[in-house]
């Protein structure tokens, strides 16, 4: 039997429960709109300077909490617990209320005074986001960012402004390998921008010549729903839509970049930190921000999120939804162990879901683009990382991500670089712009890749896979001949940073503008088995020791690419329903047999290359593809191959909820 104390201080209210003894086992602190959670953060930290052992928990009462400052949590407040009633009724917000006295300003377009100096970069109106001032005009069905237009930055349409500067320019990179994004800071004599940015993308690239939008244009505020900040003169200005009353509405302007950090370092790491339960939305879009290089993969990216966790220990985040952000959602950033992001709703944000992000700082003899290199007598020849700065043992499970990569294309609903043994399991994950998981290198490998459902991915880029990894590690040069040297005299090289064998399987992958399964450049040590690949098929290029087995690539096959001599590849046991599609390999790697092909013609051209003496073709008896069974029946000739059916029914999220939200999004 215990007894519970109430006790009110500072507008918040203080719950301790204590067993007979009189030792406190566990305080509760209730945090409202009106006291906010910030007081609530102060009085636990006052408690915990008296009370080291005891557990605090922050219980998140409903209502809205805009947040002046993020939310900090630091190693002197390990064991805490933040906990919402779930439901999206406690939403943390990194926005502002707007007190805005309207009046017309033509016929369409209405104004108003912002108070002080205040700059936000996304306006919601009664929680729906409003669209700034852009051409093309916002279409969902447009395409790159809902509508673009190659002549969106042309000196005509330039020569129509008032005032160029601080008009923000998108742009696919040239080859569709990502995006670049810039800001006008002036006008050329000859009419054309003057750009500043460009740095959200590691593969320097002339602009695409179509896939172009601008915003944050005066002029360009010409259709409902749209709005301008003229940030000089303090007005709002906004079309609305027909039947809105703007005068009685809420206006929300965004003020805020990261709204959780948990902060901590190796020495002092931040501990057993759990968040539940919490809405979070509206914060600032990030693509401006300084961005750095993720080695030499195609990426650069922001270090940072509206959930941000650094130097973390055993933390958690769970049962969240996230939502309206304009950058990355949950970043996980240099030294952390056991972190867990498990049970979350992410959608409609500007970039990445989730990132488990090391710092270059644990890679030896690193490279940051894809031109450069170490040369080999100044090389670190140690395996394996230089320091413990990286996320490792993190856990990414039953989370629903879909719909990121709004504002940026070089995004993926999860994203590891520089990083150990994470595991991702049992997450469903579409509409993105890129791929839907993505591994820029690999250091260090040991991954694990379970049971998660990928699909309407690489929707705005090109060349590129559901899931995608590139490997330009140590062993790796630009330059194909010199490559082929090292990796014939240091063949351990090739698993100095890809020290660890990373495990793809029992995933449902698709792409309809790529590849189901992408081992881009140089990716090594990889075992993929009990995949299901519904379109795009699997490549592998490059690399070294991939073991691939037991898998289905409906509606394509199997897609080697510039192999080495001595790959030590092997591909076996596999159903493919296409010849091979093979590009310049110098050999057949280890072993390519005991797979199955849908007709004689497709095994008769494997056979020439000398692969697939014990392969067989024929029909592989689907028991049930329109309703997405792929296991073949018990005289299949598959199975006398040695193929082995595996589930069918246990891909992508496992929450109720979820699955009914998933089902949903197919439709």
């Amino acid at each position: 039997m215990k007894r519970t104390t109430f006790i009110n201080l500072n507008l918040a209210l203080i719950f301790l429960v204590s067993s007979f003894d009189g030792q406190a086992k566990d305080i509760q602190i209730k945090a409202t709109p009106a006291s906010g959670i910030q007081i609530a953060l102060d009085q636990a930290r006052n408690l915990r300077l008296h009370d080291k052992s005891s557990g605090i928990c922050i219980v998140v009462a409903p209502g809205d909490y805009y947040l002046s400052t993020p939310i900090e949590i630091q190693a002197s407040l390990s064991g805490l617990v933040i906990k919402g009633p779930g439901h999206g009724l406690a939403r943390i917000k990194g926005s502002v209320p707007l007190d805005l006295t309207w009046e017309r300003y033509n016929e369409t377009i209405w104004t108003a005074k912002v108070h002080g100096s205040m700059n936000f970069d996304q306006l919601f109106m009664n929680g729906e986001r409003q669209v700034l001032a852009r051409y093309p005009n916002y279409n969902e069905n447009g395409g790159h960012w809902q509508g673009h237009a190659a002549d969106a930055i042309s000196k005509e349409r330039i020569r129509t402004w008032k005032k160029p500067a601080g008009a923000i320019v998108h742009v696919m990179h040239g080859s569709e390998w990502g995006d670049f994004h810039y800001v006008i800071i002036g006008v050329n004599p000859d009419g054309t921008p003057a750009l500043k940015g460009g740095q959200q993308n590691n593969r320097p690239a002339p602009m695409h010549k179509e896939y172009r939008m601008v915003e944050n244009v005066f002029e360009e505020l010409d259709s409902p729903g749209e709005w301008f900040l003229d940030q000089e003169n303090h007005k709002l200005y906004y079309w609305p839509k027909t039947g809105a009353d703007i005068k009685k509405a809420k206006f929300e302007g965004v003020t805020l970049k990261c709204l959780v950090k948990i902060i901590g370092d190796e020495k002092l790491p931040v501990k057993n930190i759990s968040i539940s339960g919490l809405h979070f939305e509206q914060a600032q879009r990030t693509l401006m921000e300084k961005y750095e290089p993720l080695l030499r993969s195609d990426w650069t990216i922001y270090r940072g999120g509206a959930v941000f966790i650094q130097g973390a220990e055993n933390c958690s985040i769970n049962d969240c939804e996230f939502t309206e952000l304009g950058g990355n959602v949950i970043f996980v950033s240099g030294y952390n162990r056991d972190v867990v992001i498990s049970g979350n709703h992410i959608h409609d944000c500007g970039a990445s879901g989730i990132c488990f992000v090391g710092d270059p700082s644990a890679v030896r003899s690193p490279s940051f683009q894809y031109s450069q290199f170490v040369v080999a007598d100044k090389m670190d020849t140690v395996a394996g990382p230089k320091n413990n700065w990286y996320p490792k043992s993190c856990i990414a499970i039953n989370n629903l991500i879909y719909r990121t990569g709004r504002i940026e294309k070089q995004t993926a609903g999860i994203e590891i670089s520089m990083s150990m043994d994470i595991t991702v399991s049992h997450n469903t994950i579409c509409e993105v712009p890129r791929a839907g998981i993505n591994i820029g290198d690999g250091t260090w490998g040991g991954h694990i890749l379970e049971f998660n459902d990928v699909y309407n991915t690489v929707l705005e880029s090109g060349d590129h896979g559901s899931f995608n990894s590139w490997g330009r590690d140590r062993y790796w040069h630009p330059d194909r001949r010199t490559m082929d040297s090292l990796a014939l005299h240091h063949p351990s090289m090739v698993l100095w940073d890809a020290a660890h064998t990373t495990i793809i399987r029992n995933n449902r992958f698709r792409c309809d503008h790529g590849w189901d399964i992408d081992l881009d450049d140089g990716s090594t040590n990889f075992h993929i088995y009990n995949n299901l690949c519904l379109n795009g098929g699997l490549k592998l290029r490059e690399g070294f020791n991939r073991l691939v087995e037991n898998n289905i690539m409906v509606n394509n096959s199997f897609h080697p690419h510039v192999w080495f001599l001595k790959s030590g590849d092997i591909f076996r046991r596999n159903i493919v329903m296409a010849p091979y599609a093979d590009i310049s390999l110098e050999a057949w790697g280890k072993e390519v047999d005991f797979n199955l092909f849908p007709n004689q013609d497709a095994w008769q051209r494997a056979l020439k290359n000398g692969t697939d003496q014990h392969s067989a073709a024929g029909d592989p008896q689907f028991k049930n593809a329109s309703k997405g069974d792929f296991s073949v029946g018990g005289n299949s000739p598959a199975i006398k191959l040695g193929f082995k059916n595996f589930p069918m029914n246990e891909f992508g999220v496992t929450s109720p909820e979820f699955k009914m939200i998933a089902k949903n999004l197919r439709t």
